[in-house]
């Protein structure tokens, strides 16, 4: 069953391991673009979806099991990043996607592209992050905490809802507004999302990331860097490392965007994508 949720945009589902795998989309012909979120789900991409479908592109902006709007529950296993960019090569088959296939990651997200790339899971025609997780950039202390397993087990249905306020807030940056952060959180009020984003945050780990720079360097794959300037999680600093030290990488700077530049600048978000994967 699909739910129109602006304009062209369309909300659905596709069985992948037994449960549902719900995923934002335009439905149009068109080189497909998957996008990966990290620590929040699919809302993040919401603002630049209708306008890279307008560039004729096929957006899909999935939400990883256990998080946002999809069904099952992540586990400390389940949630490292190899594990889910196993499961998102499950998502593209149950999708029936073959051939290349543009893919662009934000937060951790990004680390799951990395992996993708770098182990040629997929057969990936353009690559790009916004605002990722690179080198050991990751986890930040708000997440970091709750690596610890006594900790994760005593925090509390309020104290997780209270953290990802805070997270949200500081991430959205000049687009915060009680309706939008309202929005970011909703799937959090599901006790379910809670112990799966808690198990994503128990098994965030950069080596994930860290172990991947030598194939990285080694890709001839195009890349862009589409970067919040204003960011205070993952900072720009780590972005210009990366343009620097990985080939045929491009870095497009968002000034006045935080951790979530969709939200702050969308044109210049969604035309740097769609100029990337439709040159």
């Amino acid at each position: 069953m699909s739910e129109i949720i602006e304009t062209r945009v369309l909300r659905t589902t596709v069985q992948v391991d037994g449960e549902a795998a719900s995923y934002l989309t335009v439905d149009q012909d068109g080189p497909p673009v998957l996008l990966l979120h990290g620590t929040y789900w699919s809302r993040v991409w919401l603002p630049v979806l209708d306008q890279l479908a307008e560039a004729g592109l096929r957006p899909i902006a999935v939400d990883l099991p256990g998080l946002g709007r999809s069904g099952g529950e992540l586990t400390l296993e389940t949630g490292t990043v190899p594990a889910l960019a196993d499961w998102v090569v499950r998502f593209a088959s149950a999708l029936k996607l073959s051939g290349p296939v543009a893919v662009v990651g934000h937060d951790i997200g990004g680390a799951i592209a990395q992996h993708l790339l770098a182990h040629d899971l997929l057969e990936v025609s353009r690559f790009a992050l916004m605002n990722s997780v690179t080198y050991d950039s990751w986890p930040v202390s708000s997440v970091a905490r709750f690596r610890d397993p006594e900790v994760a087990a005593a925090t509390t249905a309020e104290e997780v809802l209270d953290a990802r306020r805070q997270a949200v807030t500081g991430a959205l940056a000049g687009a915060a507004t009680e309706r939008l952060i309202a929005e970011y959180l909703d799937p959090w009020t599901d006790a379910r999302v809670r112990r799966s984003w808690l198990a994503l945050a128990g098994a965030a780990d950069s080596r994930y990331t860290l172990d991947l720079v030598p194939a990285l360097k080694r890709s001839a794959t195009p890349k862009l860097l589409v970067w919040g300037e204003d960011d205070g999680f993952q900072r720009l600093a780590y972005a210009e490392r990366f343009a620097a030290e990985i080939p045929h990488t491009t870095l497009v700077r968002v000034p006045d965007a935080g951790h979530i530049p969709t939200e702050n600048a969308p044109g210049r978000v969604a035309g740097a994508l769609s100029g990337f994967v439709m040159p």
